[in-house]
């Protein structure tokens, strides 16, 4: 291995791990400025919408989404 080979891995290798180590600082400052968020957005939500014969209508969510699943309470099973 001659010393322009030598020195050009010195080189690639100084600017790979400065990349790499940029990278990984970028990705944890993400991931501590992500880590945030409230949890009770987190947590299941349910509420009553509506009545349908003597029923309540609910409304439940699991996710921040604006994705619902609706059923029907009876209380004691009426």
């Amino acid at each position: 291995m001659t010393e322009d080979d030598k020195f050009s891995l010195k080189e690639f290798l100084r600017g790979f791990v400065l990349t790499f180590g940029i990278v990984c600082a970028v990705i944890i400052v993400i991931a501590i400025l992500s880590g945030g968020e409230d949890e009770t957005l987190m947590k299941p939500h349910a509420e009553v919408v509506d009545t349908y014969k003597g029923c309540d209508v609910v409304r439940w969510s699991t996710n921040k989404m604006a994705e619902y699943k609706y059923f029907l309470y009876c209380g004691e099973n009426k």
